[in-house]
């Protein structure tokens, strides 16, 4: 028994020497260290009055990396503010440059008027006014009776509300009250303003305008005398909604801050953009320095939202079928909040190329709606590039019980590709060859398939681009994933 004992405590004295003698993980802040009183860091040499534990930064120091939490805060409020800015930017144009009146309905319907609008369907006619509630108090629309749909978002493109029936509609802003609500399907919006999207649903061109001259929207201060806002096209006149590059993009995010009430939770991201010189109830005035950092956040800040949006495997909610170069585009819940946090990233990806957001437009989870795919890269995981030429084989019986399209939009925009002939998109609405057992190909590149012209969306040498192919009614077959949708080849 003594001898067991004597073992056991050889072995233990052999193990212990053993272990003190392995080496042990270097202090991080030792790896760092260039002299007793600096640390090499990713940002630079970091220089203390004594050592790192027990030293006071340097001036030189300090500044340093204050320079670096405004940057690294400036980039981040840059992907925070994309639907914000997005929203303030499509005001902007709509009142600025092409001279809408508060409430007043701009009409696009045709592909040169779409031109300015991040990821507009041709194929669909949009009738769109923007309500400043803050300017002239609550506002009133009256929806007529017929083959017509709407929905409102708030300035963060929240939904308000879906407008499925006729009838008159009130919007109310916040801290506003109405007298009489009587007769008013009342709606509280919690921005000042906020966009009121139409849907004429007539196939006819002349049967839609029949219709857009039936809605009424005017303040309701008017309501004992309307005078509607009424409609006007842009005729062509070019503009440009995209979230603007440049100083252009802090210009417009002051603004709308000083515009709307402040929401508890974005109150972190104020205060990251106060010492960067904007801050509600102040002029944006931001001094050299404050205009250098914003200068290169805003290009940092839109290579990280390309980056979080274009083929993310982040964003689980993105994926389509394993091995696919397919992704669902509405990455983000419509109200833009997981069970645990807010979707940042999410509503990032899909507001930096596109609009609004609501349930119907998210078909692969509630089996009705529409569906988006988006799409990148082709079958090789190559970046889609405007001179190379493609094919997209599609099955026989592609599950859309309305119709199918694809439309193809310029990376640099995310507006629809602009080409000398005019064609961004193509869908089972149009007249196309069919292969014979039903299958369609469609054809994408800068060089004409010799007999196939329409079956072809032209591209542009130099410029890349993505497409959208859209499903409206989605059948069984896409949801169970017995129909795939095959990645683009090329040819």
């Amino acid at each position: 028994m003594g001898i067991m004992k004597t073992q056991s405590l050889i072995l233990l004295v052999v193990a212990c020497l053993i272990i003190s003698c392995q080496p042990t993980a270097e202090d991080p802040l030792k790896q760092r260290l260039k002299s007793e009183n600096a640390i090499e860091t990713r940002i630079g040499t970091l220089e203390f009055t004594h050592d790192f534990e027990n030293g006071y930064p340097t001036d030189g120091t300090v500044d340093l990396l204050f320079d670096e939490m405004d940057f690294q805060r400036a980039c981040q409020a840059y992907i925070w503010a994309i639907p914000y800015v997005s929203m303030s930017q499509w005001q902007y144009v709509h009142n600025v440059e092409l001279g809408a009146k508060n409430g007043q309905i701009i009409y696009f319907e045709s592909y040169y008027d779409k031109l300015g609008g991040l990821t507009y369907n041709n194929m669909t006619p949009y009738a769109l006014p923007f309500i400043d509630l803050e300017k002239e108090g609550p506002f009133v629309a009256e929806m007529p009776d017929g083959e017509i749909r709407g929905a409102a978002h708030d300035f963060w493109q929240i939904g308000i509300s879906q407008i499925t029936e006729p009838g008159k509609y009130l919007f109310v802003g916040p801290g506003q009250e109405v007298k009489d609500s009587v007769g008013y399907k009342v709606l509280h919006s919690p921005t000042n303003n906020l966009l009121l999207g139409i849907r004429l649903m007539p196939t006819d061109s002349t049967e839609r305008i029949k219709l857009l001259e039936k809605v009424k929207i005017y303040p309701y201060s008017e309501r004992e005398n309307p005078k509607p806002r009424g409609y006007f096209r842009p005729e062509g006149k070019k503009w440009m909604a995209a979230q603007p590059r440049g100083m252009a993009y802090w210009e417009r995010l002051a603004d709308i801050i000083n515009r709307e009430p402040v929401h508890e939770r974005d109150r972190f991201f104020l205060a990251m953009l106060k010492p960067l010189g904007i801050e509600k109830g102040k002029p944006f005035n931001p001094n050299e320095k404050q205009k250098k950092i914003l200068e290169e956040a805003v290009l940092v800040g839109e290579a990280m939202a390309k980056a979080n949006d274009f083929f993310n495997p982040r964003l689980e909610s993105s994926h389509y079928v394993e091995g696919s170069h397919w992704e669902y585009a509405t990455v983000s819940p419509p109200d833009q909040r997981w069970e645990y946090y807010d979707a940042l990233d999410g509503r990032a990806a899909w507001f930096y190329e596109a609009v609004t957001n609501d349930i119907a437009m998210h078909g692969q989870e509630t089996g009705w709606g529409q569906i988006y795919l988006a799409a990148y890269q082709d079958k090789d995981g190559d970046w889609l590039d405007g001179g190379q030429d493609y094919i997209l084989h599609l099955p026989a019986d592609v599950p859309a019980e309305l119709f199918w399209s694809i439309t193809l939009y310029d990376v640099s925009s995310r507006c629809l590709i602009v080409n000398e002939q005019g064609i961004p998109d193509r869908s089972s609405n149009m007249d196309l060859l069919v292969n014979e057992e039903g299958s369609v190909d469609i054809y994408m590149g800068p060089t004409i398939p010799e007999g196939k012209e329409n079956n072809w969306i032209p591209t542009v040498k130099g410029k890349a681009w993505f497409p959208y192919f859209r499903l409206y009614s989605p059948k069984e077959e896409f949801i169970d994933k017995t129909w795939i949708l095959p990645d683009i080849e090329k040819r």
